[in-house]
């Protein structure tokens, strides 16, 4: 029998596949990683037929749950039913494209030990087209306050002490950062932390874009920012400002850079991500002005439905947290 490398760490994977989908290659990943850890649990959101078929190609490795919370946006009820069952204080929070390392999986459980939650930094291999593209936003945002990966590292006790966070926000990942900040918790941003992730196919990665740009209206500063992009580009084209068009295309080819350089991540990120920041920022643009028609028309589209916010700002999580606690304390 092998000895778990960590036995008080729980690796939590939110899933929900096609019909028939092919998971022979996650079931391979996840089998490893149940060797190292306590245990794994997969909450699944399939079809019944699809659970069942999981839960055969799993036996014996890893418990697959049938998830117990429907939300909005489903992978938030996943991950509370996954918190809900799992035993350890410990839990890692992983897209089913993620793959960790054993020794990823050491660094984030020493992390927990002073932080709440952990927010390591994602890369893409291999690497086809739209993943090389979709790595300079990566880039970008390592050098503006982190990249937001698919994966977070989090204190069982401290989610289910805030209750949990809101499954109607498009921005899931960082409505549960904000939650458990809001409750009293410390964030560890883990830039040099990189874990691979499996890119999409190109039809998701399009089929994505403006639900990512939508996910700015919870940072309304970057939101504004990558709007103005587009009509600054349309007025410099237009008088030929060749230079400043120049000048801005070095400027955001050289943050771009300082990203790929920052913690380590030349390791990992190819150096054309960085020359293709400034036509990355410009499609970003032309998406943020599609979020921003999705909005006026009550929400962007996810699954069968609309989702309105993109996340509940802190100063509201605090006001309600307070207003928790005032009326336990009244009660």
């Amino acid at each position: 029998m092998t000895v778990p490398l960590h036995r008080d760490l729980t690796y939590l994977l939110p899933l929900r596949t096609s019909d028939g989908e092919d998971v022979c290659e996650l079931v391979r990943y996840l089998r490893g990683v149940a060797k190292h850890v306590d245990e794994v649990i997969v909450v699944d959101g399939s079809s019944p037929v699809d659970i069942e078929r999981h839960r055969a190609a799993l036996a014996g490795a890893v418990r697959v749950i049938a998830t117990e919370h429907r939300t909005p946006m489903g992978k938030v009820g996943n991950v509370l039913t996954g918190l809900r069952y799992g035993r350890n204080e410990n839990v890692v929070i992983a897209d089913d494209d993620v793959r960790y390392t054993t020794a990823q999986l050491s660094e984030v459980a020493a992390l927990l030990e002073t932080a709440a939650v952990v927010r390591p930094q994602n890369y893409f291999m291999p690497l086809p087209w739209h993943a090389r593209v979709d790595t300079a936003r990566i880039l970008l945002a390592r050098v503006t306050g982190g990249d937001w990966p698919g994966t977070l590292g989090v204190r069982r006790s401290v989610v289910m002490g805030a209750g949990g966070y809101a499954g109607d926000a498009l921005f899931e990942n960082l409505e549960l950062v904000r939650t458990i900040c809001a409750a009293g918790g410390q964030e560890h941003l883990a830039l040099d932390l990189l874990v691979a992730r499996r890119p999409p196919t190109t039809a998701h990665f399009l089929n994505q874009q403006i639900r990512q740009a939508y996910d700015e209206f919870a940072r309304p500063v970057r939101l504004v920012s990558s709007l103005l992009v587009l009509p600054l580009l349309v007025i410099a084209v237009s008088r030929k400002w060749r230079w400043a068009l120049l000048g801005g295309a070095f400027g955001v080819t050289v943050a771009a850079e300082a990203g790929r350089r920052r913690a380590g991540g030349r390791r990992v990120f190819p150096a054309t991500s960085s020359l293709l920041a400034p036509p990355w920022l410009v499609w970003r643009s032309a998406c943020s002005w599609a979020a921003l028609v999705a909005y006026a028309r009550g929400g962007v589209k996810y699954r069968d439905g609309r989702l309105r916010r993109a996340a509940t700002p802190v100063r509201v999580l605090r006001e309600r947290r307070l207003e928790s606690r005032e009326s336990r304390r009244g009660g």
